[in-house]
């Protein structure tokens, strides 16, 4: 998978798939500030599969946070992923938490390069696809890479979290 020009402004993302040396491809594209779902938005624009194209989502596990891979075409389930982290409960977090836990905007918080790691869960139905995309650290820009980099570079648990 060859790299495309990297935008300008790098963002912690990029710099960590760079720094690990692995195979990306980034994809830039038009954010429009009135969509209601950033990963659909994405999607539609770059011509993508919902299926393959993942949102990045803070949640509270037991009072700690943790962060959910899940395709843009499902829901968490946070049901799902509290047992995948052996916690009793599980609630979205608060967005200016996951803002400053991250490093991130929300609708730009990407699983990679964040301020602090955090356990992670990608939603198993990504090892079904070759690649797959996630946000690169802002909107309007995502970026491709195996499910299988992802989970090394996250230090990912793989689990069934999404619901249809």
């Amino acid at each position: 998978m060859p790299r495309r020009p990297r935008p300008s402004g790098a963002t912690a993302a990029i710099r960590a798939l760079e720094q690990a040396g692995v195979d990306f491809v980034l994809h830039p594209y038009e954010h429009d500030p009135r969509a209601t779902s950033y990963g659909v938005e994405a999607a539609q624009v770059l011509g993508i599969p919902e299926a393959r194209v993942f949102k990045t989502l803070v949640a509270d596990a037991d009072g700690r946070l943790v962060v959910a891979v899940v395709p843009v075409s499902g829901l968490l389930d946070l049901k799902a992923l509290a047992r995948a982290l052996g916690a009793r409960r599980a609630a979205m977090a608060d967005p200016g938490a996951a803002e400053r836990a991250t490093g991130y905007v929300v609708g730009g918080i990407s699983p990679l390069g964040q301020k602090r790691p955090h356990p992670t869960v990608l939603d198993a139905s990504a090892l079904g696809h070759e690649t797959v995309l996630v946000s690169a650290g802002r909107r309007g820009l995502d970026v491709e890479l195996a499910p299988a980099e992802l989970v090394t570079l996250t230090s990912a648990q793989v689990a069934a979290i999404a619901q249809a």
